[in-house]
């Protein structure tokens, strides 16, 4: 048994900035509220190796992890997995951007398995990702729709 996710959203910007914005590994703390700091541990070619660490949770529990992500930009693509994987047996995350029709649709795919001593199943998990996969691309929607509004050149 596994977890597997898929969630996505439109971003009424184009597909460059939202490239850009979302692949600024350094940023990720002012993009997405859940992480309270990135550290870049390597980098390697096109793959960054880097500690995620989160904010502390209802618990006061701070968790933090080390990934890799190797974003592509060809394909508009990236991968990514957790190296420390916690209460993972695995996790891997795949993105994927698409310019539409009035911006750009960025999708998540998550693949995972909980450990059998985690705290939470692969079904709890589940929820927990889709439940927070929405609240998170809300929240980068309108952060880059904001600085595409900011970016849009004045008639005059």
């Amino acid at each position: 048994m596994s977890g597997h996710t898929e969630n996505e959203i439109i971003i009424k910007a184009p597909l460059d900035l939202v490239w850009d914005m979302t692949n600024d590994l350094e940023n990720w703390p002012q993009l997405f509220s859940e992480y309270a700091s990135v550290e870049i541990l390597g980098r390697d070619g096109g793959k960054t190796r880097f500690r995620l660490t989160m904010h502390p949770d209802e618990n006061g529990t701070v968790w933090s992890w080390v990934s890799e992500r190797e974003p592509v930009k060809a394909t508009r693509t990236v991968t990514a997995r957790r190296v420390e994987t916690g209460p993972f047996e695995f996790m891997e995350i795949f993105w994927a951007y698409e310019e539409v029709r009035g911006g750009t649709r960025m999708r998540w795919v998550q693949d995972f398995a909980m450990k059998p001593e985690a705290p939470v199943d692969d079904a709890g998990m589940t929820e927990r990702i889709n439940a927070n996969s929405k609240i998170q691309l809300e929240l980068i929607r309108d952060k880059v729709e904001q600085r595409a509004s900011e970016q849009l050149p004045v008639a005059g």
